[in-house]
């Protein structure tokens, strides 16, 4: 039986954890979906993904998308044999985490163990606002994430679960059904800043890295540090919390924009000066890729040495695009 009471970092430590995997990490590479609306289009979708190499599809978790992800990633996996599906990410305010493990579970059992468990704290003022949910200071979703987090995990274990967290409570529930993957779907984090990393660090199996503000010219001030300084820092912070379970991790960045273009040094100063930046910082950036398609899998290629960063989430309007990339570099 599973118990626990107080606090988080108390209740983590009964959390079994997973069992250590290859430090080598192959290339794999994702498309994240928004806009599609009709159950023809989402199929195709799907489909022609997997035909192109691409190993999983993801989905966000707005009030205001056009599909929900989890019936739709029920879908999509129904369609295809071997892409994997996934939440990048739920929003922890949206469900209470007995009901979240239910349909993770559910979903991974429907789709034979394909499941990608992306959970965050919420971040969109927009989805709390139309739905009139309290958007509370960051620490606080941050903390209640952390918990939901353990209560999910214990939940996935099958035993009888009574967790008695600030702000979940469980009360002698066994968790159904219990997920295909052990001891539960791969865990994505995202984050930038150090309070998510740490807590990425800690309990994920993969860590989305996101852009840092930091590197960002704001309020008519320069930026504090250049992409480099800022991912070799993010991922340092990744590093310290995972300790020994580091080579465990798979490291992952949505890249947007991602196009194939003629020439890259020109399409990075239109990018610039969009928003006031360097062209330098820009071709520096793992959150942007775009280039021939050698110039782009050497920058991938770079990335992966410097930051080990492997799993590449790219938008579905590219994927015909950016196929070459995948042919090359999918599994290697």
């Amino acid at each position: 039986m599973y118990r626990c009471s107080g606090a988080f970092d108390q209740c983590a430590q009964l959390i079994v954890e997973e069992a250590p995997l290859a430090p080598s990490r192959p290339f794999r590479f994702a498309i994240t979906t928004h806009g599609v609306r009709t159950a023809t289009a989402w199929k195709r979708l799907c489909r022609r993904a997997e035909a192109l190499g691409y190993d999983s599809v993801l989905m966000s978790d707005h009030a205001d998308n056009p599909l929900s992800p989890v019936p739709a990633l029920a879908v999509a996996a129904q369609v295809t044999r071997t892409l994997r599906v996934g939440t990048l990410v739920l929003c922890n305010d949206f469900r209470h985490p007995v009901f979240a493990a239910k349909e993770l579970a559910t979903l991974d059992v429907l789709s034979g163990g394909r499941l990608e468990w992306g959970v965050g704290a919420g971040w969109l003022p927009k989805d709390y606002e139309t739905t009139g949910l309290t958007m509370d200071e960051r620490g606080v979703r941050v903390e209640r994430l952390a918990e939901s987090i353990a209560a999910t995990k214990a939940l996935f274990t099958g035993e009888r679960v009574t967790f008695d967290g600030v702000h979940v409570q469980v009360q002698g529930l066994v968790g159904r059904p219990e997920p295909v993957q052990r001891p539960h779907p791969p865990l994505l984090i995202g984050g930038a800043g150090p309070r998510m990393l740490r807590l990425a660090g800690r309990e994920a199996d993969i860590v989305g890295v996101a852009p840092s503000l930091t590197t960002k010219p704001l309020f008519g001030r320069p930026p504090r540090e250049t992409v480099p300084e800022a991912l070799d820092r993010q991922i340092a912070e990744v590093r310290r919390a995972a300790g020994d379970r580091y080579e465990q991790i798979e490291i992952n960045v949505v890249a947007f924009p991602a196009q194939v273009v003629d020439d890259r040094r020109a399409r990075a100063e239109e990018l610039a000066a969009r928003d006031g930046s360097d062209p330098d910082q820009v071709m520096a950036s793992p959150h942007a890729l775009f280039g021939s398609v050698e110039e782009m899998v050497d920058q991938l290629e770079h990335q992966r040495e410097r930051w080990d960063i492997s799993y590449v989430a790219v938008p579905h309007q590219v994927l015909e695009d950016l196929a070459p990339v995948v042919g090359q570099l999918a599994g290697r």
